[in-house]
């Protein structure tokens, strides 16, 4: 009889360890979400430089995250202002210009990039599992990450350069 009292116990004891984790990690997942103070959602991509970039907690510096394509107006006219911020910003925050590649052509993205003298990294969104993440609606969309891995900040349509640099000094 102590044996199955035991038993009982014990199993008990792993059920709730086991439900207390699952909770705890289900958690964690449900404060992912690309919206205003919740932690921007994990990803890595590999960029046209062939380097891996990533995004998941805490950094070093605070991150520009701007998802774009090639084919669209108003990331045309926001590209210069973003490379003139990054250059002037660049040892204080990182810039990920996130390319909607499975919306775009890779030639034309290439193409894009070379013509505004982007520089800084451009992960490729192949499959588009990172702008489904993001809740993507429209080009370009950007982010704003604090070095904690919160979102502060979401634009939906084209920064100028005054609300980009605005944006920037809120972050440092």
């Amino acid at each position: 009889m102590k044996k199955w009292g035991f038993l009982f116990v014990f199993v008990l004891l792993v059920g709730f360890t086991v439900y207390t984790n699952m909770n705890k990690s289900m958690a964690v997942v449900a404060e992912q979400k690309p919206t205003v103070g919740y932690s921007a959602p994990h990803f890595s991509l590999v960029g046209l430089d062939g380097q891996t970039y990533k995004v998941g907690g805490k950094r070093e510096k605070p991150l520009v995250i701007n998802f774009w394509a090639s084919w669209c107006g108003p990331c045309k006219e926001e590209a210069p202002d973003l490379a003139k911020m990054y250059n002037k910003y660049k040892g204080q925050v990182d810039f990920y210009a996130v390319n909607s590649t499975s919306n775009d052509q890779l030639a034309d993205a290439k193409t894009f990039v070379e013509t505004f003298n982007l520089p800084f990294p451009i992960p490729l969104d192949e499959k588009g599992e990172v702008a489904k993440r993001y809740q993507i609606m429209a080009f370009p969309t950007t982010f704003f990450v604090d070095k904690n891995g919160m979102i502060v900040h979401q634009v939906l349509g084209m920064l100028d350069e005054a609300e980009l640099e605005k944006q920037l000094k809120k972050l440092l």
